[in-house]
């Protein structure tokens, strides 16, 4: 008999062998019919898969992270089935499970699959998943594998085989199809009920552009169609928020192929709006005691070697730039760490002295390849809202829970309320993956948990997810249509430091080390922008937005008059300007109020005699009238109200 621990920590014995299927099953049999996976001391299996010794686990349904992850892995084999069927021979990549769906890599030889082909696809997919065909998993040894897929003619799964240690390889076999997989998946096809195929698109097999390009295959399935619907409307919903449409509306930002992709154009609009995300984040800083520093834009390589940033980062990096002096290298800047070391290095530090406190807006450059380009969000050349702490020991926590005071304070300010905040740790299996002793590794994550700890955040950790010299605290924020982004981040880092052998002479006279905290609450201000624009559908924020008021005479008469309200708007700092094109003041509001200006000013014959406006909100309408002095006050207060 083998021992089982539920999540309430009670115990249950059974015979070994027993599967999660069977647990459920002997838990209820409601929850038989919901489970979709199980965790096994911290691994996931599939509900058909025995469990051979004393377990804690837990069961998955639909709500949960494991379960849609089950779901979609097993959907992405539905899918790799239905190509197959309706595309013999064609070859399959990887089929992974993503945060909201899943998609399968294929080279389809001579044919091409477009948009045109989703709908069969869709449908052959609906016809096998009826068929409630078992997901069977089978080990199998690596020469078998390799001889499998030899003779299928599928390389790619060849050359993954290849790089598999023998008696860790998997086959899960469904129907007609057979491929590659750890898994997990579900007991059979029956819960796939709805279907979707979303989109087509390239991607470069193992994502190097100097090998072929596969047909990516996107898709999303649910066991309800009500939900399938409602997750429609969502992408609907997003379609409209998407940042880029909006940032082009609202002339935010532009590429052009001449400069470069990847590398945003900031439009004056745009450049309004980041300067006052700058200004108003400088203003924290300053009461928290930073100093602003400005570093190059290049720097020479052995800098990033000594960070270790090159031999991590180098091959992502652009290729290095070469001087007319023999050997002498230097590299677009990919961090602005190294840099605030060097800084620190200038002059000698005391125990008096700390902590040192650096923040720049910092543009750094990276080679994304072009396939993996979007937006803002995903860019070659980005300003980090970069800041560097060199603080004691025995001030780290407290450095540590100032930097999430500023972050909770810029989440409040742009209406960011729901968020996770997540411990990314190392993965103690994969320690080659970092730099520095495993002592300062740990010193490190126990001070981020103490701090979490003594702020009452609540957290989750993930292993694994630590940069490569220290672990961190990341927020993870749901946007207004519920979506999850990566916004602000800090960092614990022992090795830098001991890398650029930075130090401070201690009250015993001796020399130390100091402690190194990254922070960067907006991350990059492109990223930031980007997710901004469809948190709030372009309707920012009335301090931040660029234009707070248009004013719109009624017709060409009272133009004068208009330019006047607008000077005593913009003296009275508030963002004023002016339409006054020959139009019919109908079609003016209309133009701007897609220009989403939160507030128009009406004036005409009687605004213009008592020195008044007509007042419309964006979205609300008429507001009434007001004196000139009193639309400026009920602007201010409405502004001040708007920041924390």
């Amino acid at each position: 008999m083998i021992k089982i621990t539920l999540p309430d920590q009670s115990v249950r014995e059974y015979a070994e062998g027993i599967t999660g299927e069977e647990i459920a099953r002997d838990i209820s049999p409601r929850l038989a019919k919901e489970v979709l996976a199980i965790t096994v001391n911290d691994q996931l299996y599939d509900l058909h898969r025995p469990i051979k010794e004393d377990a804690n686990i837990k069961l998955h349904k639909w709500e949960d992270a494991e379960g849609k992850h089950a779901f979609w892995h097993s959907s992405a084999h539905l899918l790799a089935e239905a190509l197959e069927a309706l595309y013999p021979g064609i070859k399959f990549g990887i089929g992974p499970a993503i945060e909201n769906g899943f998609y399968y890599d294929v080279d389809p030889g001579d044919r091409v699959i477009t948009d045109a082909d989703l709908p069969k696809i869709e449908k052959k997919m609906q016809e096998l998943a009826r068929q409630k065909m078992e997901y069977q998993r089978r080990d199998v040894t690596k020469q078998e594998a390799i001889e499998f897929f030899e003779k299928k003619g599928d390389p790619y799964k060849v050359e993954l085989i290849s790089e598999l240690e023998d008696g860790t390889i998997t086959f899960y076999e469904q129907g007609n199809f057979t491929d590659l997989c750890r898994g997990p998946h579900l007991p059979n096809t029956a819960p796939i009920k709805a279907i979707k195929l979303l989109s087509i698109a390239g991607a470069y097999w193992r994502g190097d552009e100097k090998r072929k390009q596969l047909t990516r295959v996107y898709g999303i399935t649910f066991p309800k169609q009500k939900l399938l619907e409602e997750h429609l409307q969502k992408l609907e919903e997003a379609a409209k928020r998407d940042h880029r449409k909006l940032g082009k509306e609202l002339e935010l930002f532009a590429f052009s192929q001449r400069v470069g992709q990847g590398l945003p154009l900031w439009l004056p609009k745009g450049a309004k709006l980041r300067e006052r995300l700058e200004n108003f984040l400088k203003k924290v800083q300053l009461k928290y005691g930073y100093e602003q520093v400005i570093t190059p834009h290049i720097g020479q390589k052995e800098l990033y070697e000594t960070s270790g940033h090159y031999a991590k980062y180098g091959a992502d990096s652009f290729q290095p730039i070469h001087t007319p002096a023999e050997g002498e290298e230097f590299l677009l800047k990919p961090m602005n760490c190294p840099h605030h070391c060097e800084i620190y290095n200038v002059k000698p530090h005391s125990y008096r002295d700390l902590p040192v406190r650096f923040a720049e807006f910092g543009t750094v450059y990276r080679y994304e390849q072009s396939g993996e380009l979007h937006g803002l969000t995903r860019v070659r050349g980005f300003t980090q809202d970069d800041a560097h702490i060199f603080c004691r020991p025995d001030q780290l926590k407290d450095e540590f829970k100032k930097v999430i005071d500023i972050i909770f304070y810029i989440f409040k300010a742009l209406d960011f309320k729901d968020y996770i905040a997540q411990i990314s740790l190392r993965d103690p299996d994969n320690k080659e993956k970092y730099i520095g002793s495993d002592e300062n590794w740990e010193k490190a994550e126990q001070a981020i948990i103490e701090a979490c700890d003594e702020k009452g955040l609540e957290t989750v950790v993930e292993t694994g997810e630590a940069a490569f010299y220290g672990p961190k605290l990341d927020f993870m924020v749901r946007d207004a249509i519920g979506r999850k982004w990566q916004l602000g981040t800090i960092q614990v880092d022992y090795n830098l430091p001991e890398r650029f052998n930075l130090e401070y002479i201690g009250q015993d006279n001796q020399k130390h080390r100091p402690i190194m905290i990254h922070r960067a609450p907006f991350g990059s201000m492109e990223r930031f922008v980007a997710v901004l624009i469809e948190h709030t559908a372009g309707k920012f924020p009335l301090w931040l937005t660029p234009e707070q008021v248009v004013i719109l005479p009624i017709s060409e008469k009272f133009n004068e008059y208009a330019k006047n309200v607008s000077n005593f708007l913009n003296n009275s700092d508030i963002r004023a300007v002016l339409d006054e094109r020959n139009e019919k003041i109908g079609k003016k509001i209309r133009d701007n109020e897609l220009k989403r200006i939160p507030y128009l000013l009406i004036v005409g014959e009687k605004e213009a005699e008592n020195n008044q406006v007509s007042v419309r909100r964006q979205g609300e309408g008429d507001q009434g009238v007001m004196s000139l002095e009193e639309f400026a006050s009920f602007i201010k207060k409405e502004v001040e109200k708007s920041l924390p």
